[in-house]
């Protein structure tokens, strides 16, 4: 029998770890390296979409062991507070990323997966047929590489992915808070140049994220200030800022957030959720298509190098890989920028709210067009 190849992945978010889970259970020697030690806060809207709860039960993850909220309205608001609400169909589930993601390393450790953790990969380079890949301190070899690094890295650089050189109007920030709001609601609040999301996670926590253009902070110099002299704007986002009781002494934040098209593969690297591709943060989805695009990826794997791995194998392998990620998630992406384009700005944001009120199925129908199925 011939030997499987040996498989690298650099990022230990949803996508990676599930990735190396599924990987190491078909028996493939997966090695993942992760900058930073679990557990660790990120930012992310911490919201998943019921999607995945059978992919998440075979990875042996289930969100009530979490103490996950259940979620199944939407509301958003106008800059003015004009409101909307909603049913969310499909519904979905709040839990941190905190918590999840430690959850799924430890199922991943189990099952046997190698980790590098508070270790940064600085470069990959793809000579006769193998992968060399080298943090400050250490080099180590592959034969198939997995990117799943997130949103931006200085591997993307390296990688001289265009869309890294592309300035990126747009910040992320996110707290953790204890306030008074229903449990099974999550909720958008628009202002000038973003938006916010709301919504419980585990135990007494909401998670409270929002996306705006950074030139805000620019102009105001400190995010506190920034967020009182525009996010509060909005009469419901005033409301949280000063009733709510705010967990960490600063947020988490990042900054330059690309929603720009990224090639699916550099150099023979297989990218894999945001690194592959974000979907606006406003629909509410990303990590649900990690997890769905893991899903894809590992398994096109196991069917094409279960049995050996040559250069053939790696062409066709990221030609099915190709195909079918684009036909799951190219029209969804797509669907996700254009809604984005309805929101963030004042005039449009008040349109958008008030007309969708008059016309609740076409609401469902952009809710449902950033949702997929069961996986």
């Amino acid at each position: 029998m011939k030997k499987k190849p040996s498989i690298f992945i650099i990022g230990g978010g949803l996508a990676g770890l599930s990735n190396a889970i599924l990987l190491s259970r078909a028996g493939f020697m997966v090695s993942l390296a992760e900058r930073k030690n679990y557990p660790f806060h990120k930012v992310c809207g911490e919201y998943v979409s019921n999607e995945t709860l059978a992919f998440l039960a075979d990875l042996g993850l289930y969100p009530g062991d979490l103490n996950a909220s259940a979620i199944h309205t939407l509301m958003i608001s106008s800059p003015s507070g004009n409101l909307l609400e909603a049913p969310l169909t499909m519904g979905g589930f709040g839990v941190s990323r905190y918590a999840l993601d430690h959850s799924l390393y430890q199922i991943a450790l189990a099952e046997g997966v190698q980790f590098i953790t508070g270790e940064k990969i600085n470069d990959i380079s793809f000579t006769t047929e193998q992968f060399d890949i080298y943090s400050a301190n250490n080099g180590y070899h592959a034969d198939i590489v997995i990117a799943a690094y997130g949103k931006r890295s200085n591997l993307d650089q390296k990688l001289n992915r265009q869309f890294f050189y592309k300035r990126s109007p747009y910040m992320a920030v996110k707290y953790h808070i204890r306030t008074d709001f229903p449990a099974d609601t999550i909720r958008l609040d628009n202002f000038e140049g973003g938006y916010c999301g709301l919504n419980k996670i585990e135990d007494d926590l909401y998670c409270l994220c929002y996306l705006l253009e950074n030139k805000h902070l620019k102009k105001h110099g400190a995010i506190a200030e920034m967020e009182k002299k525009v996010l509060m704007k909005n009469p419901f986002l005033k409301k949280i800022f000063e009733q709510s009781e705010f967990i960490w002494d600063k947020p988490e934040t990042i900054n330059e957030i690309a929603f720009e098209r990224k090639p699916l593969i550099e150099n023979h690297i297989l990218m894999c959720g945001d690194t592959a591709g974000m979907i606006a943060p406003l629909c509410g989805n990303g990590m649900a298509m990690a997890f769905h695009a893991a899903k894809i990826l590992a398994h096109t794997i196991i069917r094409h190098c279960n049995d050996g791995f040559d250069e053939k194998i790696r062409n066709n392998l990221e030609q099915a890989y190709r195909m079918e990620w684009h036909q799951q998630f190219a029209f969804r992406l797509s669907k996700g920028r254009f809604i984005q384009r309805l929101f963030g700005h004042h005039l449009m944001s008040e349109v958008a709210v008030e007309s969708l009120k008059h016309f609740p199925f076409l609401t469902r129908y952009l809710v449902g067009q950033t949702h997929g199925n069961g996986f």
